[in-house]
């Protein structure tokens, strides 16, 4: 009841409330109208109770020094303006500390419902072979060595290995590779993965919480548990300013024997502008970064981003589009005009459903050939298509397709060997029993990518990329990108220990992803970054920043605006200090009374409110 109570009148509606009272009291006394009963009193109760009760909590539930709080100091300072008759000053600073309350609360707010989808791509059901036939059991029904039927669209439900079938993979959940794997009798296969074509048989190997979709949940619930709320600085001072308030407020009254002047000491010593420093600077930042096309989730987000020293991106969807494109047609048989090769192979690819059949089709329609309807079309999956197209017997898919079907590939070797080192997808064609020529399909990299890694090395950033794609791919990307360390073939969990590893030698890395296997590292790194438009709904909740555009060149802005955040907060804090030390002297020799120390409280919270509205139209 109590706490419904104090979240009721610590909201916006009834701060703004008490607000109105504390004018109308202020303009009653300014106008010499005496009023039977203040206004200021409902201030007083609206903004005050909510701030005894913090501060009392937090003197009875926290430990050690975290008892003594800003809180407490106001509130003693409350209390002493209400003993001797000065309403005005008594609510005003309650109504200072609830604003900056609900500043802080409105910029470190953020979702948590990343681990809720993420649980949602655990299959709740699997189709169990027992005694040659198969029967649909509940997931937590299966034991390790159980043979599991994963038909076509359907999730992997366990981790295991292939024993019948062949099939093409959607790892992306795990290692955010664009382009599917080709698994066959032997191969591993992992849980939360999508089975895109052939009909396979699964022996589970890990189940349960042993699963790698399990595992990547809790990697991303114990990085969050590492993440600690933001502190104010209010409070690490608060140690400090609550014994020397006091302190000084007994000694003045010793000398003296003067309690308006006792009281006057204590209400100028609240951190009024101090606790609005912070969160007023911050929103200001965020607020200019949303106008950018960045959200940022919280102001320790924001005050982080600058102390920074590695950025490790995620290679597919972030450095790259996350789609595979042809990069290259090489034509083996001389007698094959380019055009009537992209023509011949589009018209047998034209039935496929596989990504790199569409990536074809798109780039031969892009060229300006139509595709025809072939007379017959058979798929095997893992390997590739046949087809006859205009009377001829087109071949088209891998090295072992082209194998089994007696082609040779002899004059293709060294084609094939240099696509296969530069990371590239390959797709052979063959008609009429011989191999006609050679597409390569490579993840583009994103137009400003380069550009970027440049920028933000030249502010003094290492930038490093970790990614679950193979070695040769990683690195023909990377020498395109230039100033750039990569580290391949990373699961979730290592990406997660790359980070530790690099934090535990003392840098401050962020993290920057977009697909649902980056969860994990953006979680466990200092700064978590997100593409927000073409990542992962989980990536995006996981992160404390999104990037609306996909544009990662702003990752040099938010470095700028950041480091331009801080420096305000800085300076807003020690004119709020030096503001407070002149009020205090006043106060000490008599010239102040606690309604003018009030007002003077309000004059450094409208001056440091001011110098942080100036962030928002900054250009960086």
């Amino acid at each position: 009841m109590l706490k419904r109570l104090n979240d009721f009148l610590s909201g916006i509606p009834m701060t703004a409330a008490g607000g109105v009272f504390l004018i109308l009291s202020l303009c009653a006394s300014i106008a010499g109208i005496d009023m039977v009963f203040d206004p200021a009193w409902i201030a007083v109760i609206i903004c005050g109770l909510p701030l005894l009760y913090l501060a009392v909590w937090r003197l009875f539930c926290n430990k050690g020094i975290s008892r003594i709080s800003s809180a407490l100091l106001i509130s003693i300072a409350m209390i002493a303006a209400i003993a001797i008759d000065d309403l005005f000053a008594a609510g005003e600073v309650a109504f200072i500390m609830a604003i900056g309350s609900i500043l802080e609360q409105k910029t470190t707010e953020r979702a948590r419902s990343g681990i809720e989808q993420l649980m949602q791509l655990v299959p709740v059901c699997a189709r169990r072979i027992c005694g040659g036939s198969d029967e649909m059991v509940p997931v937590s029904d299966i034991s390790v060595g159980d043979i599991i039927r994963i038909l076509p669209g359907e999730r992997i439900p366990v981790d295991g290995r292939i024993v019948a079938g062949v099939t093409s993979v959607d790892q992306s959940v795990m290692t955010g590779e664009s382009l599917p794997a080709d698994r066959c009798a032997g191969d591993e296969v992992f849980s939360g993965t999508m089975n895109l074509h052939g009909s396979i048989d699964v022996s589970a190997c890990r189940v349960g919480k042993d699963s790698s979709l399990e595992r990547l949940i809790k990697l991303v619930e114990d990085a969050e548990s590492r993440k600690a709320p933001i502190q104010r600085i209010a409070d690490r001072c608060a140690s400090w300013l609550v014994p020397a308030a006091l302190l000084l407020a007994l000694a003045s009254y010793l000398l003296t024997a003067d309690i308006v002047r006792s009281v006057t000491v204590l209400v100028v010593f609240c951190p009024c502008a101090l606790v609005l420093a912070t969160p007023t600077a911050i929103m200001a930042a965020i607020g200019q970064a949303a106008r950018n096309g960045v959200i940022i989730k919280s102001g320790e987000a924001l005050e982080k981003m600058g102390s920074i020293d590695i950025a490790a991106f995620d290679k597919t969807g972030t450095l790259t589009y996350g789609r595979p494109v042809v990069s290259d047609v090489l034509i083996l048989d001389p007698c094959w005009s380019r055009q009537h090769f992209i023509s011949i192979v589009a018209s047998a690819e034209k039935r496929s459903e596989h990504p790199l059949a569409k990536a074809f089709s798109e780039y031969a329609s892009a060229s300006g050939m139509e595709a025809a309807e072939a007379s017959s079309f058979f798929m095997e999956a893992g390997k590739g298509i046949k087809a006859d197209v205009h009377g001829h017997s087109v071949i088209c898919g891998n090295r072992k397709l082209m194998e089994e079907c007696g082609i040779s590939l002899d004059k293709a070797e060294a084609d094939i060997m240099r696509l296969g080192n530069e990371g590239k997808a390959l797709l052979i064609a063959a008609c009429d029993g011989a191999a006609i020529g050679l597409i390569g399909f490579s993840d583009s990299i994103r137009g400003e990518a380069a550009g970027t890694i440049g920028k933000l090395s030249a502010i003094g950033l290492k930038c490093v990329v970790l990614t679950g794609d193979n070695e040769r791919a990683a690195s023909y990307m990377a020498a395109k990108l230039g100033d750039v360390d990569v580290y391949a073939d990373l699961l979730p969990s290592q990406k997660v220990s790359m980070i530790d590893g690099m934090r535990a030698q003392g840098h401050k890395a962020a993290m920057v992803g977009d697909g649902v296997n980056d969860a994990p590292a953006l979680k466990a790194a200092d700064i978590g970054i997100a593409m927000g438009t073409a990542g992962s709904d989980i990536a995006v909740e996981a992160a404390d920043i999104a990037l609306v555009g996909d544009d990662i060149s702003k990752l040099v802005y938010l470095k700028r605006l950041s480091d331009a955040a801080v420096r305000t907060i800085k300076l807003s804090i020690a004119l709020s200090l030096c503001i407070n030390a002149v009020a205090i002297t006043l106060s000490l020799m008599g010239l102040l009374t606690p309604t003018i120390g009030a007002l003077v409280h309000n004059a450094g919270s409208v001056l440091v409110v001011m110098i942080a509205a100036l962030l928002y139209d900054r250009k960086f």
